[in-house]
């Protein structure tokens, strides 16, 4: 019996218990809360439907919980009930009922813990969209990460999921990139708010290897040459460096083609029209206050020419006319300001704000023994995805930048993550997968097989909380999905992983040289592949090998 099964249970046991007495039925809550007492000794899990639900009927929350109590005992899954506090209760199950977990983990297999709960809900999930001008940040490392991982996460919850890369080939920056190619090939240092690093000459040197002529070329021409071959060999980079990572986008939207299409100049009038623009002083503002935002913002300048809100703007249209039910941005630090004025688009639009989410995530920094890392020499300012996989590896990379709330910085210890040992959280959580492929490989090899366990046999403190923990699984996912916070997978994985280890020392698996195979060394077994299975489902969610040797 998981959680979800016994809040059903408890409520249609408070169901009955006040249909009984001719109460209002109206006043249970649609989702009881079911969660595991901080101390096992109160039992295997605590309800506080009573307290939640007497003081509205006007009775008193322990007699209320004391009427649900007595009854809970009657199914044959509950083995105790009991009141605690002011109306707390505390249940025990019973031990073929808790077994049923394993059961469900095992006969679900790679589906365990997935669920419909966005079923038919569109996605449109964005997130990295680093400029195409220089090798992916630690910022972008991280939102490669964690987004990569919130896509599965929600795909895992029925949702249709569109992973997009917002590709920045609009603007300043991309002709402060082609300047600093061009002087790059030029032999001259770059240009000031340019680019640096040895990717630039590298890029440059490629330029000049298909286009010989490139710096003979006129000024406009020469320009376009290398906008188009640097920025497309800049892309290509990047898209390998994601793809070696494990991250692979659905859409790859140019933001240029909102300019070239005329959604930009379509959006604006729009807005003109609707009244959601005012001019003043020459330019065209948003009325974002009144939608929330701390102020108005300018869309066109007073010079004509398009703000880059002007971009997001259309670019939001664009997600909706798509079909997308709800449009999450994932931005770096310094882009707290973009809530207010994308939820005033959505709102300026006649659209829910709520059809917008925006996460911000905070710096990445790495540090070995104790001081921070020195720059990249080849990106020239900062540090890239692809030197974090070369020190650390694909799978710590990952690990490491997921298992943090991205509301918090992250210092990132490459020693730590580097190293073979149980402080490693992601090779403590991988070893205890392989440990599990270990033990079901010389569990066959002396016959044992974990066929119709008998798992009412698994009584013992150790095996009851391994369960329990592996009956956590589906509510850990929807967490995650609800609050956008895949870090609870990993720190669930975590946990597993120290329950699992507590009961492989007090609970003998495999039988001892002659000893004869019993049934509960079957059941025990059955116990030790659900856990296999649920390691392998959630390292499975964040993206991370599961594997069966280290």
């Amino acid at each position: 019996m998981t959680p979800a099964d016994l809040a059903a249970l408890i409520r249609a046991t408070a169901e009955k218990v006040l249909t009984d007495r001719g109460l209002d039925v109206s006043v249970l809550p649609e989702t009881l809360t079911v969660e595991r007492p901080r101390n096992p000794e109160h039992g295997d899990y605590a309800s506080n439907v009573a307290m939640q639900v007497a003081k509205k009927l006007g009775q008193n929350p322990r007699e209320f919980a004391g009427w649900i109590a007595d009854a809970l005992v009657q199914d044959d899954g509950v083995d105790v009930a009991e009141i605690a506090g002011p109306g707390f209760l505390n249940i025990r199950l019973a031990a073929a009922a808790q077994g049923a977990i394993i059961t469900k983990v095992l006969e679900a297999a790679a589906d365990y813990g997935t669920s419909g709960k966005l079923a038919g809900t569109k996605i449109n999930l964005e997130f990295v969209s680093a400029n195409p001008t220089g090798p992916i940040h630690l910022g972008g490392t991280r939102w490669a990460a964690v987004g990569d991982a919130l896509g599965r996460v929600l795909t895992a919850q029925g949702a249709d999921v569109t992973r997009e890369y917002y590709f920045n080939d609009h603007g300043g920056q991309i002709d402060r990139f082609t300047d600093s190619l061009i002087a790059a090939a030029k032999g001259e240092a770059a240009p000031e708010n340019g680019y640096a690093g040895d990717y630039i000459r590298e890029i440059a040197g490629t330029i000049l290897a298909q286009r010989p002529d490139a710096l003979e070329l006129p000024d406009t021409e020469r320009s376009e040459t290398f906008r188009a071959v640097g920025v497309s060999l800049m892309f290509e980079h990047i898209k390998s460096s994601l793809a070696e990572f494990g991250v692979e986008f659905d859409v790859y939207f140019h933001e240029n083609s909102l300019f070239e299409t005329g959604a930009v100049e379509a959006a604006v009038e729009h807005l003109k029209n609707s009244g959601a623009l005012y001019l003043e002083d020459g330019a065209w503002w948003l009325r974002s206050t009144d939608f929330g935002d701390d102020k108005d913002r300018v869309v066109i300048k007073s010079d004509g020419n398009a703000a880059y809100i002007a971009g997001d703007i259309a670019y939001f249209q664009n997600k909706r006319q798509r079909g997308f039910d709800l449009c999450i941005y994932m931005l770096g630090a310094d882009h707290h300001g973009y809530i207010g004025r994308l939820k005033a688009a959505a709102a300026a639009f006649g659209d829910d704000p709520d059809t917008v989410e925006v996460l911000i995530g905070q710096m990445v920094n790495l540090v070995r023994d104790g001081v921070a890392v020195k720059m990249s020499k080849r990106a020239g300012t900062v540090i890239t995805l692809d030197d974090l996989v070369e020190a650390i590896g694909v799978d710590a990379a990952r690990y490491s930048m997921i298992r943090s709330s991205v509301d918090s910085s992250l210092d990132i210890d490459l020693q730590l993550w580097a190293s073979h040992t149980s402080d490693n959280p992601v090779y403590y959580v991988q070893y205890a997968h392989a440990r599990l492929c270990s033990l079901a490989r010389n569990a066959a090899d002396v016959g044992l097989s974990a066929a119709e366990p008998k798992l009412e046999l698994l009584t013992h403190e150790r095996e009851g909380d391994l369960i329990r923990t592996l009956g956590d699984f589906s509510k850990v996912i929807a967490s995650a999905g609800e609050l956008r916070e895949p870090h609870r997978i990993a720190r669930y994985l975590e946990d597993l992983a120290g329950t699992y280890h507590r009961f492989y020392d007090s609970c003998r698996v495999l039988p001892r040289g002659d000893e004869e195979i019993t049934e509960l060394h079957s059941a025990r077994l059955a116990l030790c592949m659900a856990a296999r299975q649920v390691f392998a489902n959630g390292l499975g969610l964040l993206g991370v090998d599961a594997p069966e040797q280290m």
